[in-house]
């Protein structure tokens, strides 16, 4: 049985309902709520392991609930459950740091797995990083620099950092180019050549010591994007 605590948040009776009933069977403890305000009452006040936010809610929208939210509990996952199926819509979300985006209507069995799959990576996922354990030695991400065992140290662009802090905030899943381009550059990545992020990469992976040829740290996976290996280290 699972033991992850979820907060429906849904004004349609019959949909919250059903929701709250698929999720119950699944063996998920499930709390309720139908409008903006008591999303954020409830979110805040509770102990909660995931979110499932719909977008069109009586009083807060669920983009302000979610930025609400994440102001106060950046690391709680969420995910977007709407009807809005619009690319800015999308956008919009996960630029306020949705972790997923469901449209319906959608099937029970493809949310539960989208639910797995949110929770499954949350653990790791920590609540601020700022620092990163690497191949001889570690990056400082308050201090801006990579320090070496050896004692030489090396700076990092605000781009770099905030890539690298990306990426070890997710540690162990595959990030793709948009995702990137959303979440850290706040870019919408229509129309913007994801070669940018190729050259990023390549500039982090050379000041982390992070052989290109056959990288261990930040490793392309192909047709997804970038992972960074919290394992490097130990290797």
């Amino acid at each position: 049985m699972n033991k992850y605590r979820i907060l429906v948040v849904e004004d349609d009776p019959a949909i919250r309902a059903g929701l709250v009933d698929a999720l119950t069977l699944e063996g998920y403890d499930v709390r309720e709520a139908a409008d903006g305000d008591a999303a954020v009452t409830t979110a805040l006040a509770g102990s909660f392991d995931l979110v499932l936010l719909d977008l069109m809610l009586p009083g807060r929208g669920g983009l302000e609930v979610l930025e609400d939210v994440r102001r106060d509990r950046p690391a709680l996952p969420v995910i977007i459950l709407t009807a809005r199926g619009r690319e800015e819509d999308r956008v919009a979300g996960l630029k306020l740091g949705a972790d997923d985006y469901v449209v319906k209507p959608f099937s029970v069995r493809e949310l539960l797995a989208r639910v797995e799959a949110v929770l499954r990576r949350s653990p790791e996922r920590p609540l601020e990083v700022t620092e990163v354990p690497i191949p001889g030695g570690t990056a400082d991400l308050n201090r801006s620099e990579v320090r070496f065992d050896d004692g030489r140290t090396c700076r990092l662009s605000e781009r770099e950092m905030g890539l690298l802090r990306f990426l070890a905030a997710n540690a162990g899943r595959a990030v793709s180019r948009d995702e990137i381009l959303l979440r850290v550059w706040e870019m919408d990545p229509k129309g913007i050549e994801t070669r940018t992020i190729d050259m990023h990469v390549a500039r982090l992976r050379e000041k982390l010591r992070d052989d290109r040829d056959d990288p261990k740290v930040v490793r392309t996976v192909r047709g997804k994007g970038y992972l960074f290996n919290p394992e490097a280290d130990r290797t």
